[in-house]
């Protein structure tokens, strides 16, 4: 009788072994891994037990253990653990697992430890109690070192198909949550993959995309040099030297949308190659560089910009300096002193304009700095209108705040600078004249100063951006016109340095008003 009951006791091993090496759920292998040990050794309690990433152990299934018993079996196993290593004292290991048992159940009289070893590196412990006590033969310890080098392969490909698996999910996260596109070709140039970013750009969604040529999706308006198919054609990817790093392709240019607006884009496409060298897959990363665009283009008009209204001070300040001081000539008072007059307010205008340079590169370092006072915001308003008064003759200007307007805490100053920017700006942009008014508002916690002009207004679109840095509204006056675009930039940074804030209503032909809110 005892051959055929080791025959059974190997096939149902092997049934066993089989179930767990195919199941890729580690819960479910941790389950199949007690279940088979307590039916083959009698248990009447057993816990399974994994090694963490420091090396210690936690339980991760149990069978006859209440739950509130966790806690202290953990506690047990660390202190098994950290004072036996994996070089067993098989006395002091009985000893703790004894008391493990009776701390279970008293009626418990026999441990029996199984480490779970995988090429001589630990991957956990399996631990039975029992209500009887046995000598296990040879071959019982055969069978079940053979079961614990199974069930210690069948945890170890189980978590690192766990591993793959969370590490897969959080790949699909970043790619579907990437703020850039993320477009995955075959090497037909065939779409595999589209994530969320990529239907903002392009329009398309992701069940329209799979399967279509790549061209049917990025169809270009305007291209930047050669596109994806010329540079496959030229030899990409395959121009680098052998074993070195396939070199990535960037592709720049306005892409069509789908609905027939444009958008600039740059992809920079990457080749995964097979083994034998052969193209697999091209992983391409699409970046909207709309706003790194403009930006540019504000930097290339604020350099031409900057160089214009530095060249025409320092001309006029260099001509005059020279005719002065020509020793053939003799010049009356009057001429000396009208050209001393120039000299001076260029000098200003420069000086102005080197100001706001160092103080638009400041706010890019630091938070502006106010030297606050009370001061009446009323008065100040009209000393600015009474000085723009003398610069032109085509503009009526109206003063508009209400009696008592009151006491205001701030930089006299810097506010200043914010309304000699609103009304100069008020000037140049109603070239054909009209009315400017000055006035303010209040209520229980803010005072409020407004603008306003009946000059050529501002497109919809471009009032959002009249307070960047260096931007200046795409107009026939404009190009014209006198600036840098940083006096609103600043006007901004002001106000918000007082807690306040800036805004501006306008429409095309009708004028615009220029309002900023400071608390009391």
């Amino acid at each position: 009788m005892l051959p055929d009951f080791r025959v059974r006791q190997r096939d149902f091993l092997l049934e066993i072994s089989r179930a767990m090496t195919a199941q890729l759920d580690l819960g479910e292998v941790l389950r199949l891994v007690l279940n088979a040990s307590m039916v083959m050794l009698a248990g009447q309690v057993g816990l399974v037990a994994l090694r963490d990433a420091e090396d210690g152990y936690s339980i991760r299934a149990t069978l006859g253990v209440e739950s509130d018993r966790l806690d202290d079996l953990n506690v047990r196993l660390a202190e098994l653990v950290s004072s036996t290593g994996w070089g067993f004292d098989r006395e002091f290991l009985n000893t703790k697992l004894n008391q493990m048992a009776v701390s279970l159940d008293r009626t418990l009289r026999q441990s029996l430890f199984l480490p779970l070893v995988i090429g001589e590196e630990p991957v956990g412990l399996l631990i039975i109690f029992r209500s009887y006590w046995i000598q296990a033969t040879d071959n019982d310890v055969q069978i079940l070192q053979s079961f614990a080098d199974q069930a210690a392969i069948a945890v170890h490909n189980a978590q690192l198909y766990a591993r793959i698996n969370q590490e897969r999910k959080q790949l699909v996260a970043i790619l579907e949550y990437s703020a850039d596109g993320v477009m995955i070709l075959d090497r037909q140039l065939r779409i595999l993959g589209f994530n969320r970013a990529l239907e903002r750009m392009t329009g398309w969604t992701m069940q329209e995309a799979l399967g279509q040529d790549q061209d049917a999706v990025i169809t270009w308006k305007k291209l930047e040099k050669s596109d994806l198919h010329q540079a496959m054609a030229e030899g990409w990817p395959f121009r680098t030297p052998k074993d070195a790093p396939t070199e990535t392709l960037y592709v720049e240019g306005d892409l069509l949308r789908r609905d027939g607006m444009t958008l600039s884009i740059g992809i920079t496409y990457a080749a995964l190659l097979a083994d034998d060298g052969t193209l697999t897959t091209i992983i391409a990363n699409v970046r909207d560089i709309t706003h790194f665009r403009r930006a540019q283009e504000m930097q290339n008009v604020f350099i031409s910009t900057v160089s214009h209204e530095l060249k025409t001070p320092v001309a006029l300040i260099k001509g005059y300096a020279g005719t002065l001081r020509r020793e053939d000539a003799t010049w009356d008072p009057a001429v000396i002193r009208d050209g001393l007059t120039v000299i001076e307010e260029e000098s200003d205008r420069l000086t102005a304009l080197i100001e706001n340079l160092l103080a638009a590169s400041k706010l890019r370092a630091e938070r502006m700095r106010l030297d606050v006072s009370d001061f009446q915001m009323d008065r100040l308003a009209a000393d600015v209108v009474e000085r723009f008064k003398t610069q032109t003759t085509k503009h009526q200007f109206i003063l508009q705040f209400p009696k008592g307007f009151p006491i205001i805490q701030g930089d006299e100053v810097r506010l200043r600078q914010v309304l000699d920017n609103l009304v100069g700006n008020a000037i140049k942009y109603s070239p054909g004249g009209g009315t400017i008014t000055v006035g303010g508002e209040v209520d229980e916690r803010h005072a409020t100063v407004f603008v306003r002009d009946k000059g050529i207004g501002i497109p919809e679109d471009e009032q959002e951006h009249v307070f960047d840095r260096f931007y200046r509204v795409d107009s026939a006056i404009s190009k014209k016109t006198k600036g840098t675009g940083l006096g609103l930039y600043l006007a901004k940074a002001i106000v918000e340095a007082h807690g306040g804030s800036i805004h501006v209503k306008s429409k095309p032909g009708a004028g615009s008003t220029f309002y900023f809110t400071i608390p009391l």
